[in-house]
């Protein structure tokens, strides 16, 4: 058992990088799922343009152009995450379908207006500077960069999970997601929340693009990749739980790199393997309520 962790080291880091990348991506997704019934499938285009941002301002890799980078994508989050509000709030009593459909389009335009910015080919990013370089990891070299995501996956992690569970503003959050009607009787205006929520949660998603770019690049259709993993992870943690979008992310983290190093003709099978196993178990995901199983 230790032979086959030592050979497999570098996956597992991997995954615990890609982990901390869906878990960034995915908890601003589930709690405005769980919260408003909104489905975005947005989320994933709001990603790739963090990406493709990271491409406009880190041209020479300098931690200025990082923080530039980071600083537009979280405003581009906020604006984006704030218009989409506005855009789904006259469907809030129709099928969650019509609000998924809506979402949907605005994917596709907004990753069709990317690729005529930037061209269809695969653009690179380098790590900043000081974060080049690789360490040994128990006899293993390991990109310091990719330490670096999963020390800031985990600190955020951590920071979410506090403002959720520990303060007034996130008790209002679980409130709204546990029951909307009750929090708008006592006087509070649930669409300034889901202003609020889906605006952060989007911008999580523009700052993740900026974060994974030295990693994964930015090109065309990563956008409906990275969606579909952090949709997995949502299903798997279960709707508005901060602590299932963790656990979720890390375990899908570790079922994707390691099925692509392992066995990578049945990548796919194993990852879709492991949604299905876990619903068949838990039909509500690890961590989701019945409440929000049903709507």
């Amino acid at each position: 058992m230790t032979g086959w962790f030592d050979e497999n080291l570098v996956s597992i880091l991997n995954g615990f990088a890609i982990g901390s990348l869906l878990f960034i991506l995915a908890v601003g997704l589930s709690i405005v799922f769980g919260m408003m019934d909104v489905l975005n499938l947005a989320h994933g285009a709001f990603f790739l343009t963090g990406s493709y941002l990271a491409v406009s301002f880190v041209a020479g890799g300098s931690w200025g152009g990082y923080v530039t980078a980071l600083g537009i994508a979280a405003l581009v989050g906020l604006l984006a995450g704030g218009a989409l509000s506005g855009m789904t709030e006259p469907l809030a009593r129709r099928p969650i379908l019509d609000q998924a459909l809506l979402t949907l389009g605005i994917s596709l335009i907004v990753a069709e207006v990317l690729s005529i910015a930037y061209g269809n080919d695969v653009l690179s990013v380098p790590p900043p500077p000081g974060l080049t370089g690789s360490v040994s990891v128990a006899g293993n070299a390991y990109p310091v960069y990719r330490l670096m995501l999963i020390v800031v996956g985990l600190l955020l992690a951590l920071v979410v999970w506090l403002v959720v569970e520990k303060t007034s503003v996130g008790a209002l959050v679980r409130a709204s997601v546990a029951d909307r009607d009750m929090v708008s009787a006592l006087g509070i205006d649930n669409r300034k929340v889901k202003f609020a929520v889906l605006g952060i949660g989007s911008m999580l998603a523009t700052v993740a693009g900026v974060l994974a770019a030295p990693v994964y690049g930015a090109r065309p259709g990563l956008d409906k990749t990275i969606l579909i993993l952090a949709l997995v992870v949502v299903v798997i943690g279960g709707l508005g739980s901060v602590r299932g979008a963790l656990i979720g992310a890390l375990l899908i983290g570790q079922v994707e790199s390691l099925g692509r190093a392992l066995v990578p003709e049945i990548a796919s099978f194993i990852l879709f393997g492991t949604l299905a196993l876990v619903l068949v178990v838990r039909p509500r995901g690890l961590f989701g309520s019945r409440k929000l199983a049903h709507g």
